[in-house]
């Protein structure tokens, strides 16, 4: 009888000398979430590349990180970051440091899944059309600026632009065709447009992201209209997020990029742009590539310097052929002979 109540309050200290440990190993914990929506705390033991060791007090499990949405290390910079958004889920969904002055918006959102953040931000895709092809872009503001590709409008002056609301049974499609040229860079291939014709309409538009949280291996989508397949999602990882072309950078991603999809955004799993997309090999499937958002910002804070003019030959302005000499014969000069 007296080693059974020995024993009791043995084993009631352990569980208790386990609780606190634990308790003081989830207040420092590591955190990750689980696509499932399961979520882990404990300590990342080992990272590798494709899989994380858990060290959760009582047992090390092993997680396939292709079963993982997100997950981060519990230091203390982060532990602020969670009492300052625990302290107010809106305000960590509000828009931070927009001037008013400044055409684009940024904000600090908190990842998702792939699901909702379509349902989010797909409203502020566009479809481009111009008489020598169809493309893509998005608004970046509710007064109609948006962006896309400078090779969609490239020699352009005649451009409509398609938008998709939502409507209790699907989409609507609603049709500008007074659309202006604002400015051109040919040299990172982007276009900043504006549409003139909006009367009363209320235009969604999409957050810009921060190109230093990104990271190779974390997960993104693209919208756009490939080949004419309006609202075309497509998703991937970052393979890398500065793969090197003519001097520029790129993001590199797995997620399809095809024909019609140039000028189209590429999200994290916030909603936030962090790419406009532009290249891809149509026959060979996991090689996209994108125009880094830190490019996009720079070209639209320095939209003066761009500014589309059509008197300018190097604007993208289409020009006319003169007609061909249709009398061959080697021209008469008065005054002068053979």
């Amino acid at each position: 009888m007296l080693r059974t109540i020995i024993n009791k309050r043995t084993s009631h200290k352990c569980l208790c000398t386990l609780v606190l440990l634990c308790s003081f190993a989830i207040c420092r914990a590591d955190r990750i979430v689980l696509k499932e929506g399961q979520i882990i705390t404990g300590k990342i033991i080992l990272e590798k590349q494709t899989q994380l060791y858990i060290d959760i007090g009582i047992s090390v499990l092993t997680v396939p990180k292709d079963r993982i949405l997100e997950y981060k290390y519990g230091d203390t910079t982060e532990a602020e970051d969670a009492d300052a958004n625990d302290a107010g889920t809106e305000a960590a969904l509000q828009p931070v440091d927009n001037a008013p002055d400044r055409l684009y918006k940024i904000a600090n959102l908190k990842k998702t899944t792939i699901e909702k953040s379509v349902d989010t931000v797909s409203e502020a895709v566009v479809k481009i059309s111009c008489p020598g092809g169809t493309g893509s872009g998005f608004f970046i503001n509710e007064d109609g600026f948006l962006i896309t590709n400078y090779h969609v409008v490239e020699k352009e002056t005649r451009i409509e632009v398609t938008v998709f609301r939502k409507v209790k049974n699907g989409f609507e499609t609603k049709k500008f065709k007074k659309v202006k040229i604002e400015a051109i860079n040919p040299f990172v291939d982007l276009a900043l447009l504006k549409v003139e014709d909006l009367g009363d309409t209320k235009l969604p538009f999409v957050y810009l992201g921060d190109i230093s949280r990104i990271k190779a291996g974390e997960e993104v989508f693209a919208i756009g209209n490939p080949l004419g397949l309006e609202r075309t999602v497509t998703n991937g990882v970052i393979s890398t997020k500065n793969r090197a072309f003519e001097g520029l950078l790129y993001i590199q991603t797995n997620a399809d990029i095809n024909p019609g999809n140039s000028g189209g955004p590429l999200f994290n799993l916030a909603g936030e742009v962090i790419g406009v997309t532009n290249m891809g090999y149509i026959f060979l499937g996991g090689l996209g590539f994108a125009i880094p958002v830190d490019y996009v910002e720079h070209f639209i804070e320095n939209r003066d310097v761009f500014a589309y003019d059509k008197d300018n030959p190097n604007s993208g302005y289409k020009y006319l052929q003169p007609d061909r000499r249709r009398n061959k014969a080697r021209p008469e000069f008065p005054g002068k002979k053979d």
